[in-house]
């Protein structure tokens, strides 16, 4: 009798196995948008901790979707596919010691996807959760929406000016790694750019206004309304971001260059 039960016992467990890994499949992130309005307008540790199991349930739907991201990427970009979601995702706390905004938390989720991970200097893909409207638009905010972008951001001084003479010899091949990008637009970032031309740099080079920047990024908004799918949102992340590789691939090379010089 035993034996006769054992077989459909199992196949019924295989087929709650099954259901169970398409539920996690269709996880979404529509929930993310709500939670950091509200986290804007009551940003104090009391909040947060009353609500962390929220927080903690984004966390969970983030990891499955960074999993998935990267191994989007690593399909045209092998040298992300060892990432681990820990490798990519930024904390929600912020590091105010040297702050005048004490605000302990950030009202936007950001996931960095680079050869060896965030932390490695190198330029990659970036996926950025941010709700726009006046909640955020403050002292709280950071972009003021959701986006993508690859590029460098704030690289350490020996890598800033390899990148800066590689754009000045090699400018035509940067720029048309730029327009072939479709779809994303170059981030003059106006705050942090030079206004004269670094020294030793020719201030007539064709180049120069990309040259002054400190930062080198390309970037696409996209609708936070994205969000509600997320087996679309990957697949639309993974297929822009596939655009931008050249360029990466051109800002990494002077980020190597350097590196064997340091």
């Amino acid at each position: 009798m035993a034996n006769a039960l054992q077989p459909p016992r199992l196949c019924a467990f295989s087929k709650v196995k099954i259901k169970l890994a398409q539920i996690l499949k269709s996880y979404i992130m529509k929930d993310i948008i709500p939670f950091l309005k509200e986290l804007a307008k009551n940003n104090n540790k009391e909040w947060f901790l009353a609500n962390k199991p929220r927080y903690q349930a984004i966390q969970a739907e983030l990891k499955m979707f960074t999993e998935d991201l990267i191994a989007g990427i690593a399909k045209f970009d092998p040298a992300i596919g060892a990432l681990t979601a820990k490798n990519c995702a930024f904390r929600i706390y912020r590091d105010t010691r040297f702050s005048a905004n004490k605000t302990p938390y950030k009202t936007h989720i950001g996931i960095f996807i680079c050869k060896g991970g965030k932390n490695s200097g190198n330029a990659g893909y970036y996926f950025h959760i941010e709700p726009k409207g006046d909640e955020v638009t403050g002292s709280n905010g950071w972009l003021g929406g959701s986006l993508l972008a690859t590029g460098l951001y704030a690289p350490e001084p020996i890598i800033l000016r390899s990148v800066r003479e590689d754009i000045l010899s090699n400018g035509e091949n940067f720029v048309k790694t730029i327009k072939a990008a479709k779809g994303f637009y170059w981030d003059d970032d106006k705050e942090s750019k030079l206004t004269r031309p670094p020294k030793g740099f020719p201030a007539d080079s064709p180049y120069i206004e990309y040259i002054k920047q400190k930062s080198f990024s390309l970037m696409q908004e996209f609708d936070e309304k994205m969000l509600a799918d997320s087996k679309k949102l990957v697949d639309f992340c993974v297929k822009e971001f596939k655009k931008t590789k050249p360029y990466m691939d051109h800002i990494n090379n002077a980020v190597d260059f350097a590196r064997e010089e340091m």
